[in-house]
C-alpha cells in the first residue's frame, strides 16, 4: 500500500440520528466539536445527523407505497378532462 495517503483523524465516532435519537458507534474521519460516553464507557466525537438507516423509510418500511393499479386511467382522465376543456 502506498504510505501517507490515509487520514490520520480515523477513529470511532458516534453518529446520532436527530431525528429519533438512534445512536450508532462507527469509524469515521468526519471533524466533530461535541463528545458522548457510548456504553463502554469511553468518551467518543459525537457527530449529529439528520436522517440514518433507523429513520429513512426505505430501510424502516415505513415510505408510501403508490398503487400502480388506475394510475394510467386517472393520468388519461385529467388529459382528456383538460383537452375537452381547451377545446368549449
Amino acid at each position: 500500500m502506498k504510505k501517507d495517503i490515509h487520514p490520520k483523524n480515523y477513529r470511532f465516532v458516534i453518529f446520532q440520528d436527530i431525528s429519533n435519537g438512534a445512536k450508532f458507534l462507527i469509524k469515521s474521519v468526519v471533524e466533530t466539536i461535541e463528545k458522548e460516553k457510548w456504553s463502554d464507557g469511553k468518551e467518543y466525537p459525537l457527530y449529529k445527523v439528520e436522517v440514518s438507516s433507523a429513520s429513512h423509510p426505505f430501510f424502516t418500511g415505513s415510505g408510501k407505497i403508490m398503487k400502480a393499479q388506475g394510475r394510467v386511467e386517472r393520468f388519461k382522465k385529467r388529459t382528456e378532462a383538460a383537452t375537452t376543456d381547451k377545446k368549449k
